[in-house]
């Protein structure tokens, strides 16, 4: 299996932003696995508003184009509020300028999910995520990564401080990775549910 293309989205639009921080050890990992990684930071991005109506904005095209011609994703958003930060949703909802493309919107890309809380809680953000993932009609891995307490996890220069957890997000980073190249291989990786049989008349 070769390589594949793998988009990492997140950050906020705070300085120094954990959940950023996180998304580049997943990066790297998947570097390592053998991806070709691009990182989309939402504050760098400064993409305006979604609306249905208005010209997007050049960087907003190369973001979506990017996506559009990956294989992959790993989406990373702060928990704000139980959900994600409204920046990282703002990005997501440009990704409707897919819809028209063949095939549509994320359609069998593999998307990796993380958070990072500021409590101990990080699985609502993440949960989030994952419905939005289904209805773009691209597959969630199944190992996630909501990181609490994530002011205490990093130093001031963004590295982790505990070694248990930078081997936990590049599982993460090699585990899309791997989903991915089976998916572009075969179109199917191994924890896609089988499908169910449709019953034929009469049975």
């Amino acid at each position: 299996m070769g390589k594949v293309t793998l988009i990492g989205l997140g950050g906020s639009l705070r300085r120094g932003s954990t959940s950023l921080a996180a998304l580049r050890v997943v990066l790297r990992a998947s570097e390592d696995a053998g991806a070709n990684v691009r990182l989309f930071d939402i504050r760098e991005m400064a993409i305006p508003l979604y609306q249905p109506d208005i010209e997007p904005s050049p960087r907003t095209l190369e973001f979506v184009d990017a996506v559009g011609h990956a294989q992959a994703m790993v989406w990373s958003s702060p928990m704000y509020h139980g959900s994600v930060s409204g920046s990282f949703k703002n990005a997501i909802d440009w990704l409707q300028l897919l819809a028209r493309r063949d095939p549509p919107y994320l359609t069998d890309k593999v998307v990796g999910l993380m958070t990072a809380a500021g409590g101990t809680q990080g699985l609502q953000a993440v949960n989030t995520m994952e419905f939005i993932v289904r209805s773009l009609r691209a597959w969630a891995v199944p190992l996630v990564m909501p990181v609490a307490q994530a002011a205490q996890a990093f130093d001031e220069n963004g590295t982790l401080r505990d070694d248990n957890l930078a081997n936990q997000l590049a599982n993460l980073g090699r585990e899309v990775v791997r989903a991915a190249k089976q998916m572009t291989a075969t179109g199917a990786c191994d924890y896609m549910q089988h499908p169910i049989p449709v019953p034929t008349l009469g049975s």
